[in-house]
């Protein structure tokens, strides 16, 4: 037996020297077992050879016939591999084709920009918390600019007097869900995006969930009592939020980032207007391009923020009087006795 293994070992390690393909190696060793197995049917049992290699034929059958169940398996194996078409290639989430190349490509040529931020913006997932006024142009950049996953959140349907200002939407989507409209429309702008509609309210029961699974979240929502929760949540889950707010002829926007040391929302505005202090758009009416300007200044401080291009509205407020054409940026500070955000950073 141990001469046979030996002369196995011989032929399977001398064959890869000589760089002998496993299957003539193979068939080398089957010969040998062949012909050991010959010698104990034709030797008689006292036969000096036929005792050396173990004086009974049966073991050697035996081990035949498990190499041969073995490779007949293997043959099997690899026969019903070759009928199992190869998987499709995964995408890189971050490539582009041809096409996003060429969309892409006056953000590409910016210097701050560039591919790498470009690729940022694909991978990145952005929630925008209402698709009204300020939502509109928001979500229209964002998609424009190719941010990889937007998100949407609105309970409203499609009203005529939103169309004066709230340019995501069209006559024909009338009583349409806004989300679903305004899917509509980013979805014919830039179909490379990865699009979320959420048509509900956000509230205090889902937000940490929603807000988890997104880098980075822009509130236009028209009322208080989701503006903070928002930000509640946003500081809760460690996200930065770009928050708007618009009135009559005014604007404003910052972006809260307490993880980097900028203040939050209840930091700058620690306390709720009371009822009727603050009228809304409804009661005290807006300059239809207004809300174009400061939703297009938040989602341009989202695409900063996301590529890192630029300094953004960290730690400052942007406040913009449309009706006198002045613009001016005050300094805005983080309170150590937030109650959201104190000593959390």
């Amino acid at each position: 037996m141990l001469l046979v293994a030996s002369l196995l070992v011989v032929i399977w390690g001398g064959g890869a020297l000589l760089r002998l393909s496993a299957q003539r190696r193979v068939a080398a060793m089957a010969a040998v077992w062949a012909l050991v197995v010959l010698t104990h049917l034709i030797l008689p049992p006292e036969a000096g050879l036929r005792l050396a290699t173990g004086g009974d034929a049966r073991g050697w059958l035996v081990l035949g016939g498990v190499v041969a169940v073995v490779g007949l398996y293997r043959l099997v194996i690899r026969a019903l591999k070759a009928r199992v078409p190869p998987p499709a290639p995964v995408a890189d989430p971050a490539s582009f084709g041809a096409v996003e190349l060429d969309r892409y490509a006056r953000h590409i040529i910016l210097r701050e920009i560039g591919g790498p931020g470009q690729k940022r913006l694909k991978a990145a997932k952005v929630l925008v918390v209402g698709a009204g006024g300020l939502g509109s142009p928001a979500l229209l950049y964002l998609a424009a600019s190719g941010v990889g996953t937007i998100g949407v959140i609105d309970a409203d349907l499609v009203d005529n007097s939103n169309l004066q200002r709230q340019i995501i939407h069209a006559d024909a989507r009338i009583g349409m869900a806004k989300v679903q409209s305004a899917l509509v429309a980013m979805r014919a702008l830039n179909p490379f995006v990865s699009l979320r509609p959420y048509q509900r309210r956000l509230t205090e029961d889902i937000a940490a969930d929603l807000l988890a699974d997104y880098d980075l979240i822009l509130d236009g929502t028209d009322n208080f009592d989701t503006r903070y929760l928002v930000n509640r949540s946003a500081v809760a889950a460690g996200k930065p939020l770009i928050s708007g707010a618009i009135t009559q002829w005014e604007g404003q926007l910052s972006l809260f980032d307490p993880g980097q040391g900028g203040p939050c929302y209840a930091c700058v505005f620690p306390t709720r207007p009371a009822p009727g202090m603050v009228p809304s758009c409804a009661e005290a009416g807006v300059a239809a391009p207004l809300p174009g300007i400061i939703g297009s200044m938040m989602a341009m401080e989202a695409v900063k923020h996301l590529t890192g291009a630029g300094e953004t509205l960290r730690g400052r407020l942007m406040i913009h009087d449309a009706l006198y054409a002045e613009t001016r940026v005050i300094a805005v500070k983080r309170r150590s006795d937030c109650p959201v955000c104190g000593g959390t950073a």
